[in-house]
């Protein structure tokens, strides 16, 4: 049985696009007989901001336990979240600044590697976007990459993929169903 663990990005947990989907994803992976996690990052309550950087650890709220625990117990990861000014919504940002650290997601090595240690473990990007997802790509690259390459496959998921939905805003309804009806049929592939 395959473990999942959904994180909605969203700082909103009530009536969004995104928690649409996430509720879409969670019911099809529940169907698929999968064991399913699932955390709103808007009823999480921890400190987004490293006071010192990475100076001093600060001590960790138990929602980054929590947060921790999951990825550590999943084999697929599965985020969603808008995309607001090209990248994460800051609060989803804060979330891995405070959770990614050396110890738990990687450790580097004297001769400047590293070792990647959430290897084994797949993940999927679900974002959200107001602007046609082209217009996106091609004004601003990957929109995706800083979650994509530089938290999740620097800890050693693969593979990782990443789903655009570009004109969320401007979306009609009915192409909202089929978007969630499509949510539903990912989290029934999840092999």
């Amino acid at each position: 049985m395959k473990k999942i663990f959904i994180l909605l990005g969203h700082s909103d947990n009530e009536d969004t696009f995104c928690k649409s989907l996430a509720d879409a994803y969670e019911k099809g992976s529940l169907a698929n007989g999968c064991e399913v996690r699932r955390v709103n990052l808007g009823d999480m309550q921890f400190d987004p901001i490293l006071h010192k950087g990475y100076k001093v650890i600060q001590a960790f709220e138990p929602d980054i336990v929590i947060f921790q625990e999951n990825i550590k117990w999943c084999d697929h990861f599965v985020v969603f979240y808008p995309t607001w000014w090209t990248s994460m919504p800051a609060l989803l940002k804060g979330l891995f600044d405070r959770a990614w650290i050396s110890g738990f997601a990687f450790r580097f090595k004297p001769n400047g590697t590293w070792n990647k240690l959430l290897g084994g473990r797949s993940a999927h990007i679900f974002t959200t976007m107001g602007a046609p997802k082209i217009f996106e790509f091609l004004l601003f690259g990957n929109v995706t990459k800083t979650l994509k390459n530089n938290l999740l496959r620097f800890a050693g998921f693969s593979p990782v993929c990443a789903t655009w939905i570009g004109n969320a805003e401007k979306m009609k309804p009915e192409s909202r169903l089929k978007w969630i009806y499509k949510m539903e049929k990912f989290g029934k592939k999840v092999k």
